[in-house]
C-alpha cells in the first residue's frame, strides 16, 4: 500500500477541523445553557502563560490550509493576526479551512512534497522539504492545537469527550 502526502495529511486535517467545529457548537449551548458569556470560554487558557481558545482554534486552521500555503510559497511563518473574539467568527476560521481543504487537488497536493520551505520567526529559520514540514512539523502543531482547543473547553466544564475530539473516523464501507 503506498501512502501519499495528500493522504497522510488532508483526510486526518477535514476529521479534526470537523470535529473541532462540532465542539465550539457544544462550547456554544454549553454558554447560552449556563448563562455563560460567550467571550469567557473564547477567552479561557490552560494556564497564564498559554493563548486562549481562540487562538488554539484559530491555529488549527493555521497549520491546516496556513502550512499547505506555506509549502506552496515556500516559506511558513506564525500567524500573529488577531483570532475571533465570538464564535461565529471561529466557525467561519474553521469552515473556510475545510472548504480550502476539500477543494485541494490530490496530484497538485503530493507535488508539493519535494518543495524547499522555510519555517522563519524572526531571524530563526529552519529548512524543510514540503512534506518534511507537513508531516514533522505542521501536522504535530495541528494536533497540539486542536487538542488544547479540546482540554480548554473539557476544563472549562463543557461536557465533551474523546469521540468529540475524535470527530468522525474514516471506516471502510
Amino acid at each position: 500500500m503506498t501512502l501519499s502526502l495528500y493522504d497522510a495529511t488532508i483526510p486526518s486535517n477535514l476529521q479534526i477541523l470537523r470535529a473541532v467545529d462540532a465542539l465550539l457548537d457544544k462550547a456554544e449551548a454549553f454558554a447560552v445553557e449556563r448563562g455563560i458569556d460567550p467571550a469567557a470560554l473564547i477567552d479561557a487558557k490552560l494556564a497564564d502563560d498559554m493563548l486562549p481558545l481562540g487562538y488554539q482554534v484559530k491555529s488549527c486552521a493555521a497549520h491546516s490550509v496556513g502550512g499547505i500555503e506555506g509549502v506552496r510559497c515556500g516559506t511558513f511563518s506564525p500567524d500573529r493576526s488577531a483570532w475571533p473574539t465570538d464564535f461565529a467568527g471561529l466557525h467561519s476560521v474553521l469552515r473556510d479551512a475545510i472548504a480550502t481543504l476539500e477543494a485541494i487537488d490530490r496530484e497538485t497536493f503530493d507535488a508539493l512534497a519535494d518543495n524547499d520551505t522555510k519555517f522563519e520567526f524572526g531571524t530563526f529559520v529552519m529548512p524543510f522539504t514540503g512534506a518534511n514540514f507537513l508531516l514533522s512539523f505542521s501536522q504535530p502543531n495541528f494536533y497540539f492545537h486542536a487538542t488544547t482547543a479540546y482540554a480548554i473547553l473539557r476544563a472549562q466544564g463543557v461536557p465533551i469527550g474523546k469521540r468529540d475530539f475524535m470527530g468522525t473516523p474514516r471506516m471502510k464501507v
